[in-house]
Parts: structure tokens; sequence; C-alpha cells
């Protein structure tokens, strides 16, 4: 994993973080519609804590990760995924900082690349990223119980199963559990050489 940030403390720090296969870098207006892809896809989004997005709707949340991307210091890395040989649109990895040298991780893969190896890549690549460049403690994960790709991704990851959230998302007009892993930094070490698929 390299990542490449502006040397200026004042301005708000572009990221691009290199993964094995990934690139993760700030999104751009002109992502917009490349994002549909996710978040316009019922496929995709039965996993999320969010229903299907409309156009006008995922324009401004766009908007909001834009501007809370300009934020000094930043609250969080909501990032774009891109395949790196071809630089397509991959997906997004997020991590939200919270609490105490704390984050939360997030990630989605368009549907047509599922079962490459890009979201064990890009989660790596940004919890590598939360240790080392961040200094945090703890990076945890919430995921569908029915989500088994993503639970094998935060396996792979070194991820230890912590219990079960009863009701902690309203999506697809009914609540649903998650279960919580979370890794803590002097457990990342175990994740770092665990090849991609």
């Amino acid at each position: 994993m390299t990542a490449h940030r502006d040397d200026d403390p004042t301005m708000a720090e572009p990221m691009r973080i290199e993964g094995r296969a990934v690139v993760l870098r700030d999104f751009t207006i002109d992502d917009l519609d490349e994002t549909m892809t996710i978040v316009g896809d019922e496929r995709v989004t039965r996993w999320l804590s969010f229903d299907v997005m409309t156009r006008a709707r995922q324009e401004d949340a766009l908007l909001g990760v834009l501007a809370r991307a300009q934020m000094v210091p930043r609250s969080e890395y909501y990032l774009a995924v891109t395949e790196r040989d071809s630089n397509v649109f991959a997906g997004f990895a997020r991590l939200g900082l919270n609490g105490v040298r704390a984050a939360k991780l997030g990630y989605a893969i368009r549907y047509d690349l599922h079962g490459r190896g890009l979201a064990t890549d890009a989660a790596r690549s940004l919890v590598g990223f939360g240790f080392t460049a961040l200094k945090l403690h703890r990076i945890s994960s919430a995921i569908g119980p029915d989500n088994l790709a993503s639970i094998r991704v935060a396996e792979k990851l070194g991820m230890v199963h912590e219990g079960r959230i009863r009701d902690h998302v309203f999506t697809n007009g009914a609540w649903r559990d998650s279960k919580l892993y979370a890794i803590l930094e002097h457990e990342w070490p175990r994740g770092v050489d665990v090849p991609s698929r």
C-alpha cells in the first residue's frame, strides 16, 4: 500500500492509496454516473445500510462527501475504488473516524466486478492506511449476517467477530441486525500479508 498526500498542511489532503489491484482516490463530481452502478443497483444495496438511491439523492450525497473531504482534519476518508491497471471505477471504500483513534470501515464493489478480490484489496489498503498513516487503534465493520462475502473479507483482514448488533439498520423496509467485526492496531500484522483472491 502506498499513500500519496499533498505536502501543504493548511490544505485539505487529496488522497491516493495504491493497493495491489486497486487504487483508492478522492471522489470528484464527475464520478456521479459511475457511483450509480453501486447505489442504484439493488443487487449491491441489499447488503448496504441504505436502499437504492435516485440520481438526485446520490448527487446530494456525493456533494456531502466532497465537502467532508475538504475538512481539516478529515472526519472520514470516503474514497473511490478503481482497478489499478485499467482505471475502471469499481466501487468505494470508507473509513469514518469515530471515538478515540477509532474508525468504522465500509466498502462496496460494482456487482459485475464481484468475486475478483477488489473489496479485499480495497479494504486491506484502507485499513493499512488507517493503522499506519492515521495511527488508529481500532477499526470496526458492521456487516449484515447474510453477507457471507463481506464476512470473508473481514476474516481475511484478521478482523475478529465481536458480537451481533440487534436492529442495527433499517433498510429495504425492515430492521436488520449486523455482525460486528473489529481489528486492533497490534493485531494488524496478521492481515498484512494475506494474499488477495
